[in-house]
């Protein structure tokens, strides 16, 4: 029993890290360039930007997820998803990136504001031109003021993943949930929880190292 029980949380725990590795990889540039908008000096982008934020950042995730995955099926009498697990990943992705690129375009835009403005008048002062200014004098300390805050979010990602079974999908908790439906038994509960707590403990060893590794900007 036990075997199987760690085999079939171990199949679930692919499917929550591929939600996890999707949404890092869309939401974080997603966020950059929310980011970007929301500190344009273009008012209908600006705007725009900052309500959708609001908007996301007002709602429920799981709101949000009912509602991309549910909500084409209904408005187009067709379902854009399809019914299999590959379908409903995606949603979840899509859902997930949308969510976290809001949050992180909050943090970005604290970072890029939090860098003097004196410092990028001294690149100008140089012959900078605005990319380099960017690159090589606001990004490389806007990267150590966001850390911080961006690890609580991408931890607080790692459990999110499990409102992915809301629609369905078949990851970590839903499927240590499913043995108890099945068996009556609660042990796998708390055996997933292990698992969760290996994610973070290892996301949380890395940041600490990352952190240190940018202590040079102090």
């Amino acid at each position: 029993m036990f075997l199987s029980v760690t085999l079939a949380l171990l199949e679930g725990m692919g499917t929550t890290f591929q939600i996890f590795i999707l949404t890092l990889i869309f939401s974080l540039p997603l966020g950059l360039i929310l980011a970007f908008g929301a500190m344009s000096k273009f008012r209908p982008i600006s705007y725009s930007v900052n309500v959708l934020v609001w908007i996301i950042r007002g709602t429920p995730l799981m709101l949000q997820l009912i509602i991309i995955f549910y909500g084409p099926g209904l408005w187009l009498d067709y379902n854009v998803w399809g019914g299999n697990s590959a379908g409903r990943l995606t949603a979840t992705v899509v859902a997930f990136t949308i969510n976290y690129a809001c949050y992180f375009s909050v943090i970005f835009r604290g970072g890029i504001q939090g860098v003097p403005v004196g410092q990028r008048e001294a690149g100008e002062v140089l012959g900078m031109t605005r990319s380099q200014i960017f690159f090589k004098v606001t990004l490389l300390q806007m990267v150590k003021r966001v850390v911080p805050p961006m690890s609580n979010e991408i931890i607080t990602l790692v459990k999110d993943t499990s409102l992915a079974r809301i629609i369905s999908c078949y990851e970590l908790t839903f499927t240590g949930y499913s043995f108890m439906k099945a068996a009556s038994i609660t042990w796998p509960l708390f055996y997933t929880a292990v698992f969760y707590l290996a994610f973070v403990g290892i996301l949380t060893i890395l940041f600490n190292y990352i952190e240190k590794r940018l202590s040079y900007f102090r």
